[in-house]
């Protein structure tokens, strides 16, 4: 018991951590590949440090959700974070139905960001969680269905056996055709559910393009640290799941001090690589305009459902 709470608690430091890392190596790289010398690795932290330190400005119009949402979007997230296994397979905090759980305290946060955006009162606030809103329907169908297409390798939906059989089985070549459509959805839905391009875009406040950034505009001080941070954990999240489940090697298996070392090693360098390629991603695509969103996560839901088909088709003929 001792040694499950103390992994837990390693492994939620090790995301609080390393998720603004990720935050800052995206800007680093994108700002490379403009040929700029762009923020320090670190400038996500500082943000961080100065956002806690000043003071909270608020509408006198707002209810309790505005000050609630920081609250309830970082423990949700940071939550959801400490069901999906990092440097150990098997984490300490995993039951049979952690996978809609993940998807569904996922949710939460959103749907208090949403509420959180009318709350305030402004034009753009209820413009972004209206955007918002169809997002979030079109992508959690397709998170379900890719992991499940996954999950039916494993025979499971507990997130802790499907990596650790994962990670015994070879990963994603254990069942090629119905994982690598499962991966091109999740991928999507992680560009999707994190605010990237070439669905939304963080770096800009433009009216007509804001999605996530007009849900937020309101906030301040620590609240607003808050948000930035279950941002960067969230980010982390759909990385580490995109890493682990597909790809696990290196993972550790076995609760050892230097297997969890090696599988934390690895494991930072295949989320920091799957951030160098949203980098690429972002430099290379423009956003999209609004009503091609729903086409693109189309795309997505049909991808993860296609992995289901090729699963029972290829278990037919076998």
């Amino acid at each position: 018991m001792i040694e499950s709470a103390v992994i837990q608690l390693l492994q939620a430091v090790v995301v609080l951590v390393v998720s603004p890392f990720v935050i800052g190596l995206i800007r680093k790289v994108k700002a490379w590949l403009q040929c700029r010398q762009g923020p320090v690795l670190l400038q996500p932290y500082y943000d961080l440090a100065k956002l806690f330190q000043k003071e909270v400005v608020a509408s006198s119009s707002t209810s309790w959700i505005f000050t609630a949402t920081p609250y309830i979007l970082f423990s949700s997230t940071l939550t959801a974070s400490l069901l999906v296994p990092t440097f150990l397979s098997q984490v300490p905090l995993n039951f049979a139905g952690d996978i809609i759980t993940v998807v569904y305290l996922l949710a939460l946060g959103t749907f208090f960001l949403m509420l959180a955006g009318l709350d305030a009162g402004s034009a753009f606030g209820g413009m972004g969680s209206s955007r918002e809103a169809i997002v979030a329907a079109l992508t959690e169908p397709a998170m379900i269905l890719s992991i499940f297409a996954v999950g039916l390798t494993a025979g499971s939906t507990n997130l802790s056996t499907i990596v650790h059989k994962m990670a015994l089985s070879h990963g994603i070549m254990s069942d090629p055709p119905p994982h690598l459509l499962a991966l091109a959805a999740l991928f999507i839905v992680t560009l999707a559910e994190t605010g990237r391009v070439p669905v939304d875009n963080p770096a800009t406040h433009l009216e007509l393009t804001m999605i996530h950034e007009a849900m937020i505009l309101e906030y301040s001080g620590r609240y607003l640290a808050l948000i930035e941070w279950a941002a960067a954990l969230k980010l982390l999240l759909f990385l580490t799941l995109l890493s682990n489940i597909f790809f696990p090697w290196g993972i550790a298996t076995v609760m050892t001090p230097f297997g969890m070392a090696v599988g934390t090693g690895v494991w930072f360098l295949k989320v920091s690589g799957l951030a160098v390629l949203i980098s690429l991603i972002e430099s290379m695509f423009a956003k999209l305009r609004l009503f091609r969103i729903t086409e693109l996560l189309g795309v997505a839901f049909i991808l993860s459902l296609l992995s289901l088909v090729f699963y029972y088709i290829l278990r037919v003929q076998s």
